[in-house]
């Protein structure tokens, strides 16, 4: 009795893709492609604009403390 994988009709012995599973995925495709495309655009438009905001801050109103003098 065959177990796992080779009891499916959608991979072959090899472990690749078969007929009936590349059929299955076809109406899938499209829409997909085009959901990885916008989900990769909004990730590197948010990183673009964070690193634009940070980039604009001066830190002006920041107070940095005087050197520690030395203890002779």
């Amino acid at each position: 009795m065959a177990t796992g994988i080779f009891n499916s009709t959608y991979y072959g012995k090899d472990y690749r893709a078969g007929a009936a599973l590349l059929r299955a995925r076809r109406p899938y495709l499209f829409k997909n492609t085009i959901t990885g495309f916008g989900l990769f655009a909004f990730t590197i438009a948010v990183y673009t604009y964070t690193l634009k905001a940070v980039g604009q801050e001066e830190f002006a109103d920041v107070k940095v403390p005087e050197a520690p003098a030395d203890k002779k």
